[in-house]
């Protein structure tokens, strides 16, 4: 349902000038969707909806930039390189040692990927458990890491 609302949230945006949340609430609402303005509020944050100045000077809704998410990518990959040491496997936690200092960072880098099967992560100082929904999980998310430290 999250995935169908937030695609049509887009194409919405995308056609018509909607500057506020209930004017989205009512467009949604003519396709068919009920929603409330906290569902609404959280599909915005999810899909990171901006506001910007349309061509009629008027503020609208508007999905950020392509080019924002591949630069936040390339600094999220920076600095898990930088600052991670080794990943080792615990069945279904991945324990992360980092730099001392750095697990945090480390660690809200990866929360910011939004990895399949993520369940958390707590951080110390040089070390972090990453917890996982099971095992097979936990080992693709350590494939995963591995292929982008390497």
């Amino acid at each position: 349902m999250k995935p169908g609302r937030q695609s049509i949230i887009l194409e919405i945006i995308s056609k018509q000038s909607i500057g506020t949340q209930n004017q989205l609430l009512e467009a949604l609402a003519e396709r068919g969707i009920k929603s409330t303005q906290a569902t609404l509020s959280r599909d915005m944050k999810d899909m990171r909806l901006i506001k910007e100045t349309g061509p009629d000077g008027v503020a609208r809704y508007a999905k950020p930039p392509e080019a924002d998410d591949r630069s936040n990518s390339s600094r999220l990959h920076k600095i898990l390189k930088e600052s991670v040491l080794s990943f080792d496997l615990a069945q279904n936690i991945l324990v992360m040692k980092t730099l001392s200092g750095l697990a945090s960072g480390a660690c809200s880098a990866i929360d910011s990927m939004h990895f399949e099967g993520l369940v958390g992560t707590l951080a110390g100082d040089d070390t972090a458990f990453l917890a996982m929904k099971d095992e097979a999980a936990a080992n693709a998310l350590l494939e995963k890491l591995r292929e982008l430290l390497a």
